[in-house]
């Protein structure tokens, strides 16, 4: 719990920053139309591979006894590996859906 404590503390910009782009990214989703929703939240799961590139390269450059910042690496590649599948399973469906019907 301490290390959790330390590492928000050493770094509370990046938190601020977190906590900004959530607000921003809320006030943005709402003022898109539903109809395109669905093809803009797709689209942006599919580009979430890079998070899972940049966890990569946390998890690379952090220490081996570092078990916060691998474990957190970790999560997020899990993470961001199901948003990108999701992404383009729901982006795969939606183009089934503009084909013609034989």
């Amino acid at each position: 719990m301490e290390a959790i404590i330390s590492f928000l503390g050493d770094n509370i910009e990046m938190v601020y920053i977190v906590i900004l782009s959530i607000f921003v990214g809320m006030e943005v989703i709402s003022k898109v139309p539903a109809v395109l929703h669905t093809p803009l939240m797709s689209g942006a799961n599919a580009i979430h591979g890079v998070v899972i590139v940049g966890a990569i390269i946390v998890m690379g450059h952090a220490d081996s006894r570092d078990y916060l910042s691998l474990t957190l690496g970790f999560i997020a590649v899990v993470l961001g590996t199901l948003n990108v599948v999701g992404g383009f399973v729901v982006t795969d469906r939606m183009l089934e859906m503009f084909k013609k019907k034989k």
